[in-house]
Order: C-alpha cells, then structure tokens, then sequence
C-alpha cells in the first residue's frame, strides 16, 4: 500500500513539477502529515525531492530525473496496452505515436513483465463498428483529431439535411459511439455536437483558443446522449405485454434505460401473467415498427391510432394467410 502511493507521488511530481503538501494530500487521499512522512522515506530511498519554500513553493524532483516504471504490477502493465489496441487510435492518425509509446513503455518495464503487449493482444480485441455497418473512417477524421490536441479553431462544412452549413468552431474532443465519431466544439457561447461522418470539409487555422479546463468531455457526453434520447422520445405509448413479450421488448427499444423505467413502474402482472407498461417513443409511427415484431405478445392499449395500425396489420395477416 505504501510502496503503490509513494511510487504515486513521484510520478505526481513528474508530471505536475511542483506540488504543495495540501495538493499531494488530496491526490493521495492521506493527511499532510503523511505526505511528510513519505517525503522523507523517498529522499532516504535516493529519489531527489526536495522542497522550494515561499508562497508559490512546493515539492518538486530535482530537474532530469525520472523514475523506471519497476513498481507495476502485472495487472497494471498489462491494462496499459489496452489503450494502444487498433482501431479508434489509427482513425485518428495516432498509430505510429501510440506504437512508438509502446516501445519506449516496453522498454522501461522490467524483464518478468515485457510479455504484457503479447498477452493483451492475445486476450483483447476491440471491434467498435457495430453489425452491418461500414468501419472506414470519416475523411475528416484527422484533421478535427489534430484540431483538438493543438486547440486549433476550425472552419467546419456540415452536411444539415439537403444543405451544407459553415461554421466556425471550436474543437473540444471527440467522442465515438456505436462505431460512430462525435465532435464536440464550441460555436459562440454554445456547446454543439457534429457527426464527423457529416462532415463535408475542415480547415484547421492558425488561431488558438483558451479550453474551458473546468470542461469534463465524459460528463458533458452522457448529459447530453441523456438529454437528447428524452427529448427525441417525445410521445407515449400504452402497452399490455406478455412476459415473453417484455423479454422481447429490450431488444427492440432504443434507450435501455427507459425501457427499464417503464419495467419499474409497469401495472401488474394480471391474472395472465400480463403487464400494462408506458413506454416513450419517438413518435406514433416509429412505434408502430419497432413494436410490431412482438406480434401476439403485445397489446396496444393507447393511443388510438396505434391500436387502429396494430388491428388494421393484423386483419392484412389473417387475409394473406386465408385466416
């Protein structure tokens, strides 16, 4: 336990320079006092850290030294490889920067742990597209890639419909989902997101933007994929489903959290084992087609004009086959 945090603090100070006792505290999750404590058993180790005093003081690694990665585990090692796996890293133009990584993190781990890249291939592979869908990259891909890392402001041609729009944007990260890029920019005051696979031209400048810092990529996406599946998801659905058909139904709806709400606050079961559950959906008609596939296991209740699409399909079946 001791070891792993003061291994820790040295890669802090690596990476930051200088940190005040309080700082290393709230990163270590331990009090100032044991921060001292460790301070002193890595200079006795002979790492050179030493404190600067005065108001924009701190501890900080006397300048050029560098620690060799020898005190991870084989866990540990192992799940850094997975960050270089093929696929999203190359779209982004990033195959030979991570490989190069590679070789030096490689080179840097001792010997009983230098079969970590070998064992992670064998074991891992990661396939993001999902089924029946082309897996070549957006055109645009790495341009908006380099745009991000370099904060570079960009002139944006976007594909909206049956016209093109051009906006001046700043690029903030890119996010992939369901085999499909995101960028995330900000145009004006806004935060607006652009499906990369849309977009038709960009021109990374030579002006630079101030990042948000306080700007959390991860968060912002699962707010706004949140918010935008209940806005889409505007009307509702009344339904009497089987238990089969309640099975069924999670493959077939869009969102599985909102399919699980309506799980949660289903009426029921009946005498049939039977289920009465409210179930938003985009609209009437998108409706009418994810649910048909339940066939005899779904009832629509409401509203009335996906009852009447329900019972005018059903009379189309019994017709075709002589019912």
């Amino acid at each position: 336990m001791r070891a792993a945090r003061l291994i820790s603090m040295v890669l802090l100070l690596q990476a930051r320079e200088t940190m005040t006792a309080a700082e290393l505290a709230e990163e270590l999750e331990v009090s100032e006092r044991t921060v001292y404590r460790d301070v002193l058993a890595l200079s006795a180790a002979g790492v050179p850290v030493y404190a600067d005093r005065g108001p924009s003081g701190g501890y900080r690694l006397l300048g050029g030294y560098r620690t060799r990665l020898t005190g991870l585990s084989r866990d540990e090692a192992e799940a850094l490889f997975l960050a270089g796996l093929t696929g999203p890293v190359s779209e982004m133009g990033l195959a030979e920067a991570v490989a190069a990584a590679e070789l030096k993190l490689l080179a840097a781990l001792p010997p009983t742990l230098r079969d970590a890249p070998a064992r992670t291939g064998q074991r891992f592979h990661l396939d993001v597209p999902g089924w029946f869908r082309e897996s070549a990259a957006p055109p645009w891909l790495t341009e908006l890639a380099r745009a991000v890392w370099q904060d570079r402001i960009v002139a944006l041609r976007y594909r909206r419909g049956d016209r093109e729009v051009l906006r001046s944007v700043q690029p903030y990260g890119l996010v992939l989902k369901g085999g499909i890029w995101y960028l995330v920019g900000r145009v004006g005051t806004a935060l607006r997101t652009y499906r990369v696979d849309r977009v038709t031209d960009v021109e990374v400048g030579a002006e630079t933007f101030d990042r948000d810092e306080g700007f959390d990529l991860g968060a912002h996406w699962r707010e706004r994929a949140a918010g935008f599946l209940r806005q889409m998801l505007s009307e509702r659905v009344t339904l009497r489903v089987s238990p089969t058909g309640v099975r069924m139904l999670h493959h077939l709806v869009d969102a599985p959290f909102v399919f699980a709400e309506a799980v949660a606050a289903a009426d029921g079961p009946d005498g049939q084992g039977w289920a009465v559950l409210r179930l938003p959906v985009e609209s009437v008609e998108v409706a009418y087609h994810q649910l048909l596939g339940l066939g005899p296991e779904v009832e629509v209740l409401d509203p009335p004009e996906l009852r009447d699409l329900f019972a005018d399909a059903a009379h189309r079946s019994a017709r075709l086959y002589g019912v």
